[in-house]
């Protein structure tokens, strides 16, 4: 009964043991982000704590979810492992058996007797540390309300024949070839491709989607905030993925208006890119035209090449250098302006590079921007100021069973 009590006593002495070694712990915490504990979420657990779960997929939940319930069974888990290595520990010890205690029971005990539970309290206490950091708690440290411009931008680019034509290049300036095809001078889908990129990638604000056609118009992206995704697209565009045996303006400028229906932008435009004349779609670019003015989306068209005889490579030799030959493609200029002008744009002509990159910064000159609020915060990890003290109690656990209650079998 006596043993009993004994062990009772020295049980509740390790409870509170651990429960002040884990305030102890959380001492730095409050002291260094007190207020900022009150408003944590703990993004490591849906639903507890103040966390919010997220409205993602189903996996998504279910995945946090499931990290939640093993965090749970940690902290569970940290009574047993603390009773192990307290009163637990006893049964592991080795043993001598004596006729009699008598004499043990009346002599004298060392100082360090009392602390023999010390360790596994810290061992405790850290782990609840521990278990507490994997929860991520997150703090707003700023949040603000900015007000941003931005406008909803289609760029639609010809995918013709046309546009394998060599775009004002001298003889030796070649881009490098890829797989079986050989180094080349660049041609407009080229000299297109960099300037789109380009100026995809300047943009902060504003959303931006692509459209291709040749003979038939083809959505490449809806309008997104995604600009790595717009870059890459471009990126791989190559002529021949579709029919380039006609020019369809009127489809790919009504596909264009169509994914801009819905947006809430002021300001919506599209850039067409081409460098021939309209001779194939379903619908007449005049009557795009007509859909971009009612629709409120100005039609900014840029006519790459002035209608000149130019070279297009036609094939190589028996070197495996690309062979040119001189080409003259159709243009009409006066459908591109009046399909501008009619929807409030602006129509440019550009014969080189540089031409074509200052029409497009002069497009976003010409464009109202849109005035929209959005939110911006600053979100600071907070599981640092709890495994800190998980760590430096572990330590001195070390410590303490190295120099202070180290047992001698």
């Amino acid at each position: 009964m006596k043993t009993r009590t004994a062990r009772w006593y020295r049980g509740t002495l390790v409870a509170l043991g651990t429960i002040a070694a884990i305030t102890l712990g959380l001492v730095w915490p409050v002291l260094a982000r007190g207020e900022a504990w009150q408003s944590a979420k703990w993004t490591a657990w849906p639903g507890v704590l103040g966390a919010h779960p997220s409205t993602a997929d189903t996996l998504a939940w279910a995945t946090r979810a499931a990290w939640c319930g093993a965090i749970g069974l940690a902290l569970l888990a940290v009574p047993y492992a603390v009773w192990r290595m307290t009163l637990g520990a006893d049964a592991r010890v080795p043993r001598l058996g004596l006729p009699t205690l008598a004499p043990l029971m009346v002599g004298p005990r060392g100082w360090r007797t009392p602390l023999r539970d010390f360790p596994g309290i810290l061992r405790g206490a850290a782990l609840v540390l521990a278990v507490l950091a994997l929860g991520r708690p997150q703090s707003v440290l700023r949040g603000e309300n900015l007000e941003e411009k931005g406008i909803d931008i289609v760029l639609v680019l010809d995918l013709s024949g046309s546009m394998a034509a060599v775009m004002d290049a001298p003889a030796n300036d070649l881009v490098p070839g890829l797989g079986a095809r050989a180094a080349h001078r660049p041609t407009r889908i080229d000299v297109a491709k960099d300037v789109l990129i380009d100026f995809v990638r300047r943009r902060k604000t504003d959303r931006i989607g692509a459209v291709v056609f040749a003979k038939q118009a083809f959505v490449l992206s809806p309008p997104t905030l995604d600009y790595a995704l717009i870059a890459s697209l471009v990126s791989r565009i190559e002529l021949g993925v579709i029919d380039s045996s006609k020019t369809a303006i009127g489809d790919a400028v009504g596909t264009a208006v169509a994914r801009m229906r819905r947006s809430s932008a002021r300001s919506k435009a599209v850039v067409l890119l081409t460098d021939g004349d309209s001779n194939e779609g379903v619908i007449s670019p005049e009557y795009s035209a007509h859909l971009a003015q009612k629709e409120g989306v100005r039609v900014y068209t840029v006519q790459i090449g002035n209608g000149d005889d130019v070279d297009v490579q036609t094939g190589t030799d028996l070197f495996g250098q690309p062979v040119y030959a001189r080409k003259r493609f159709p243009v009409n200029p006066e459908l591109l302006r009046s399909m501008s002008h009619e929807t409030g744009g602006e129509a440019f002509i550009a014969t080189d590079k540089s031409g074509l990159e200052n029409s497009m910064h002069s497009i976003l000159d010409h464009l109202e921007k849109t005035k929209f609020e959005s939110e911006a915060s600053t979100m600071e990890d907070l599981f640092p100021f709890l495994l800190v003290p998980a760590v430096v109690l572990l330590a001195l656990e070390a410590l303490a069973r190295l120099a202070l209650v180290r047992r001698f079998p």
